[in-house]
């Protein structure tokens, strides 16, 4: 089968969040089923600024003709591939949109014309089929940034030879953000304003490009079963829940999967140690007084240490572990490593926390791949307590290196988190925990359950880790699901 992936980000080449890796490790995984798949991205700066990133970057020289409303825009393409692969990136150049230091925000600010560049970026994958001499079976989107692709499919292209039997397939990543721009937008895309009804691309008066990609792609996934039913409920749907209901026969949800390569603590290169089920016990340990020590946290092995990896925003529920930390290290000495960035508020509250309990308590500002990793392999145990997670990746992560994590129960986290009861203790079957509302009696009330077997369950805690080191998180895994789907699609 011929596969086009389409995104707006890629590792390693642009990335701002879980995307990124989904876009480089979903088109391996399936092109070592034996699929011909290709990916495209837009040319941003920072392509062409780590050149090292990017294996063979060529300039293929082809330019060729994007209508952006009234106007015809220029655009270039450039090409490489995923790293350790076989897979080509080609990337869709036109300075004016994508020559810039990010890839959506300024200062915090989403760009003025982002709508102009997605629909630019969007239209320009269509046209450049045929300059490529591509001809997909199913060209797969992937949330609003690329909305536009199904729709112009089924409204403009379709009848065209050339594109005649290619299906779509579109997948919501975070339908939190859905690309939602004023109407007068509209004109921009090419398409007629017929077609900006309630049944279609119009929402609450405006023009939203992922509601364009759920009405008109021939079959639709996320990223986890849960989220692909709380997503069809009012408390989950962002306004949407009444399009995801009717559009539900061809909704899928299909676990993320974890990239073994860059997350195996058996080869993982940023580690002190590395180690694997069989030592976890013995090595763990020096990989904990590692991340201490990382820190600038004392080394105290028998203390509890809680890792955090994660935007300090509220959907993540950064704003309750703030709130739960100074009760468990100022009454019961545990001890907390924090890694992100995000709203100024979470990450001034997180600062004066640090600050008031220094010996207990460290938070680092940004993003770090290495602190990433010496989190996952040292800490204890793992909070996400998000109020809402598509599919989440960091549990699983945790798992991988036998950190048992304390999750809501909510998206990916219950599909992927087994909760520690009274039943699933006698079965083997438990890796962490779980709490059903995002409040902060719940939080405190599971940390609480968590610690009490930590402090007295040793062997019951030791075997959440390793029940979680023995889980199956592959790529291989959910390729296979996407496989299946895409079959489905085409022959329908």
């Amino acid at each position: 089968m011929k596969i086009l992936f389409v995104s707006s980000e890629a590792a390693p080449f642009a990335q701002t969040g879980g995307l990124a890796e989904i876009s480089a490790s979903l088109p391996a995984a399936l092109k070592k089923l034996g699929h011909d798949v290709t990916v495209i991205l837009p040319a941003y700066r920072s392509i062409f600024q780590k050149r090292k990133r990017c294996p063979k970057l060529e300039d293929l020289s082809d330019h060729f003709s994007v209508p952006v409303g009234n106007r015809i825009v220029d655009a270039a393409l450039w090409k490489s591939f995923l790293p350790k692969s076989e897979v080509p990136v080609y990337f869709i150049q036109q300075d004016k949109y994508f020559d810039r230091d990010e890839l959506y925000t300024e200062d915090g600010n989403d760009y003025a014309d982002n709508c102009e560049r997605f629909i630019f970026f969007s239209r320009a994958v269509m046209e450049s089929l045929p300059v490529l001499l591509l001809e997909p079976d199913i060209i797969h989107s992937n949330d609003w940034q690329t909305g536009l692709i199904p729709a112009y499919q089924s409204i403009l292209y379709q009848k065209k030879p050339y594109y005649s039997n290619i299906a779509t397939i579109h997948t919501i990543h975070n339908l939190a953000y859905q690309g939602i721009f004023w109407h007068w937008d509209m004109p921009l895309t090419g398409i007629g304003w017929e077609h900006f009804t309630f049944n279609e691309l119009e929402f609450y008066g405006k023009l939203n490009l992922m509601k364009a990609g759920v009405m008109f792609a021939d079959g639709i996934t996320t990223v986890s079963p849960r989220y692909a039913l709380e997503i069809q409920s009012p408390g989950f749907g962002c306004g949407m829940e009444s399009v995801l209901q009717y559009r539900s026969p061809m909704l899928r949800g299909i676990l993320n999967g974890v990239c073994s390569a860059q997350w195996n603590p058996e080869t993982d290169k940023n580690l002190v140690t590395t180690y694997s089920a069989g030592n976890v016990l013995v090595k763990k340990p020096v990989c904990k007084a590692d991340l201490q020590t990382a820190f600038g946290l004392p080394q105290r092995p028998e203390t509890p240490l809680f890792g955090v990896v994660s935007r300090f925003v509220y959907q993540k529920g950064i704003d309750l572990i703030a709130d739960v930390i100074p009760t468990w290290a100022e009454n019961h000495g545990v001890q907390f490593v924090l890694l992100g960035k995000g709203d100024p508020h979470i990450e001034a509250k997180l600062r004066q926390v640090a600050e008031r309990y220094a010996d207990n308590v460290s938070v680092k500002f940004g993003f770090s791949e290495e602190n990433a990793h010496l989190i996952e392999a040292g800490a204890d145990a793992f909070l996400m307590p998000s109020r809402y997670e598509p599919c989440g990746l960091n549990q699983m992560y945790s798992q991988m290196y036998g950190t048992v994590p304390i999750v809501h129960d909510t998206g990916g986290l219950a599909d992927t988190v087994v909760n520690l009861t009274d039943e699933t203790a006698a079965n083997s079957t438990a890796t962490g925990f779980s709490f059903g509302a995002d409040s902060l009696y719940d939080l405190n009330t599971t940390i609480w359950r968590a610690l009490s077997v930590f402090w007295n369950q040793r062997s019951l805690w030791q075997q959440l880790m390793l029940n979680g080191m023995r889980q199956n998180w592959s790529w291989e895994k959910s390729a296979v699901q996407y496989e299946r789907f895409y079959e489905k699609v085409v022959k329908k």
